[in-house]
């Protein structure tokens, strides 16, 4: 009996640590050898720069799964900021700026959740959406949405890391060859 107990909490204490994840996968891999930038997230969160943050260990992501020449926008793009959070530029400026510097596919989304949960253990919890866009249809190619919670001794950014890099294994980007 004190086995089966134990064995059902630690089911529920690992569903409450488990990535959720939802990919919206388009047909095929993208375009080797194609431009990409990074664009500015969306922050929904009360967190004052979360979408900094999460642009930044995206961009990181993005690089080490090999997404080649990936640009990044300009910080007069930028909608999240810590002292004017009410100034938000249209998401319109950002892709016509990676346009004019010839990008097919432009990463964007937004961070729904970025903070420590109130209690006593304080938990850090995740929650983000990312979508890829083929700049010369406009379609949205691939998309995605995840969230995770952590345990109440983890960092935040840790958490926020394992839960893009779960979400990014379904990108379908081209092979890289291996460096010879």
């Amino acid at each position: 009996m004190k086995l089966h107990t134990l064995l059902c909490t630690a089911a529920l204490a690992l569903t409450g640590c488990a990535t959720s994840i939802e990919s919206n996968t388009g047909s095929g891999t993208l375009e080797a050898g194609a431009s990409w930038a990074l664009l500015p997230l969306s922050n929904n969160t009360d967190t004052p720069q979360a979408a900094l943050s999460a642009e930044s260990m995206l961009e990181h992501l993005l690089r080490r799964r090999g997404v080649p020449e990936l640009k990044i926008y300009p910080a007069a793009l930028s909608r999240d900021s810590l002292f004017e959070p009410s100034e938000r530029k249209v998401s319109e400026e950002a892709q016509k700026w990676a346009r004019e510097q010839g990008v097919r596919y432009a990463v964007s989304g937004s961070v729904e959740e970025w903070r420590y949960k109130v209690g006593l253990d304080g938990e850090p919890a995740v929650g983000i959406t990312v979508k890829v866009t083929d700049l010369s249809s406009g379609q949205i190619v691939w998309s995605t949405t995840a969230a995770s919670s952590g345990w109440s001794r983890q960092a935040l950014s840790g958490v926020a890391q394992a839960v893009m890099r779960d979400a990014l294994t379904s990108l379908p980007l081209p092979a890289v060859a291996p460096a010879k």
